[in-house]
């Protein structure tokens, strides 16, 4: 990978993307040094313009986050910086530096499977998720295969709205599912992208 940095006096724009959600979460920038404790950290590393000095995203708050992959523009002199953030990004305590919903509408799917994650150890008592991820496997299957006929159902003979409930109850329960299998919902992803590249 080859970065431009005296196009910009030394430094590049690092834009930090959500690796599983995709929201932008927030710019920052890097010179050499602050790139290479990056890769060689796996923490996202920037220079601050204002201390003239690198620091490691978290640093002090603990909100790292942690490198998945980093790539240059076709100009060479911007980097995208994917990502998974350990709690928020801005300093402010929200999830992204960002005003509004910068996110596409589908990576609703991966906060919700992390919501679904951080139910596992929770009293099967108060949480739903909870009880159907300590049951029997067979239960979550059976709720799976309930939710895809009353979808079928839904929609032959119901409303739109009706259609987008059952539709909504047979994805949760999917991820249900694929979380007490442990398998991310990335990895379906991939399996649908390696069919359609």
């Amino acid at each position: 990978m080859i970065i431009d940095f005296k196009k910009g006096g030394g430094l590049v724009p690092a834009i930090v993307q959500n690796a599983d959600s995709g929201k932008i979460l927030m710019l920052g920038y890097m010179n050499e040094a602050a790139v290479q404790k990056t890769q060689e950290s796996g923490r996202v590393t920037f220079f601050s313009r204002s201390r003239e000095t690198l620091w490691t995203k978290g640093e002090t708050s603990g909100n790292t986050l942690d490198l998945v992959s980093l790539s240059v523009d076709c100009d060479n002199d911007t980097l995208l910086v994917l990502a998974r953030p350990n709690g928020p990004t801005c300093h402010t305590g929200t999830e992204t530096c960002f005003d509004g919903d910068s996110s596409p509408s589908l990576s609703f799917l991966s906060t919700l499977e992390n919501v679904i994650k951080s139910r596992e150890n929770d009293d099967d008592a108060k949480s739903y998720t909870a009880k159907l991820l300590s049951g029997p496997l067979h239960k979550i299957s059976q709720k799976v295969g309930e939710e895809g006929v009353e979808v079928a159902l839904a929609g032959l003979a119901e409303s739109d709205d009706d259609l987008k409930n059952e539709a909504a109850d047979l994805i949760y329960h999917l991820m249900v599912l694929l979380r007490a299998k442990k398998i991310d919902l990335c990895e379906v992803m991939n399996v649908l992208k390696g069919r359609h590249s």
